[in-house]
C-alpha cells in the first residue's frame, strides 16, 4: 500500500511539467487523482499517459480563474472518486517579461487573478469537502522567485511572494478543520513554462549561480509534495520548502 492509498487529490495545471509529475507521483503513492488543464487535448493526453502506467486518474478542463470551471472540477471529482482529501494548487501564468516599470495593467490583472486570487478561492471552495472527510492537506506551488524576485518577471515574482504569505495566513483556520497547508518554491525547473530561463544564451551564466550546477527536473518537485500531503508530514503546516539546487531562498 502506498502512503496516499484511499486518498483523493485534485492537482491543477497538471497536464504537463511540474503539475503532471506531481499528479503521477501522487497516483503512484496510491491516491486517485483528478488532472486538470485549460486545453482538453492536453488533459486527454495526460490521462491516457498515466492510465497506461496503471494509475488511477481522471481529467477535466479547468480554467482556474473561472468559478464555474472550478466548481465543475470539484463536483466531477466528488462524483467520480467519492470525495476530496488533498489539493495541489499549481496553476500560474506569466504573460510579460522585462523591466517591471514596463509592465502594463492588463498583465498585472491576469497574473494576480490566476496566480493569487484563483488559488485562494479554489482552496476556499475545496476546503468544505476536505473537512467533510475528516481533514486532509493542501499544497500551494509558489516559486523561489517569491523569495528572490526576478528583475524580468517582477509582477510574477510578487504574486509568488503573495502565495508564501497566503500559506501562513491560512494555517490557523485550516488547522481548526484538521487541514494542513504547505508550500513549495521551485527554482529553475526544466519545463516548457520556464524555457526562457534555462534554454537561452544566458542559461550557463544562470546555472553558475546554482550550487548543484544544474537545473531541476520535474520529478524533484513531486516527492516533497507527496510528503507534505501524507501522514509523514502530519505535524507540519505553514511551511515553504525551496527546491532550487541550493540557491538562496529567504525573504
Amino acid at each position: 500500500m502506498g502512503k496516499l492509498t484511499g486518498k483523493v487529490a485534485i492537482v491543477t495545471a497538471s497536464s504537463d511539467g511540474i503539475g503532471l509529475a506531481i499528479a503521477q507521483r501522487l497516483a503512484e503513492d496510491g491516491a486517485k487523482v483528478m488532472i486538470s488543464s485549460r486545453k482538453k487535448q492536453n488533459v486527454d493526453k495526460a490521462v491516457k499517459e498515466l492510465r497506461e502506467k496503471g494509475l488511477s486518474v481522471s481529467g477535466i478542463v479547468c480554467h482556474v480563474a473561472k468559478k464555474e470551471h472550478r466548481q465543475k472540477m470539484i463536483e466531477q471529482t466528488v462524483n467520480e472518486f467519492g470525495g476530496i482529501d488533498l489539493l495541489v494548487s499549481n496553476a500560474a501564468v506569466n504573460p510579460i517579461f522585462g523591466p517591471i516599470l514596463d509592465s502594463n495593467e492588463d498583465a498585472w490583472d491576469k497574473i494576480f487573478e490566476v496566480n493569487v486570487k484563483s488559488t485562494f478561492f479554489l482552496i476556499k471552495e475545496v476546503v468544505p469537502y476536505i473537512e467533510k472527510r475528516g481533514g486532509g492537506s493542501v499544497v500551494i506551488v509558489s516559486s523561489n522567485a517569491g523569495y528572490t524576485p526576478s528583475e524580468v518577471m517582477g509582477a510574477y515574482s510578487i504574486s509568488k511572494t503573495a502565495l508564501i504569505g497566503m500559506t501562513k495566513v491560512l494555517v490557523p483556520q485550516l488547522a481548526s478543520m484538521n487541514i494542513r497547508v504547505n508550500c513549495i518554491a521551485p527554482g529553475v525547473i526544466k519545463t516548457r513554462f520556464s524555457e526562457t530561463l534555462w534554454k537561452n544564451e544566458f542559461s550557463k551564466e544562470f546555472m553558475g549561480r546554482i550550487p548543484l550546477k544544474r537545473f531541476g527536473e520535474v520529478q524533484e518537485c513531486a516527492g516533497i509534495v507527496s510528503f507534505y500531503l501524507s501522514n509523514d508530514a502530519a505535524y507540519i503546516t505553514g511551511e515553504t520548502t525551496v527546491i532550487s539546487g541550493g540557491m538562496s531562498g529567504r525573504l
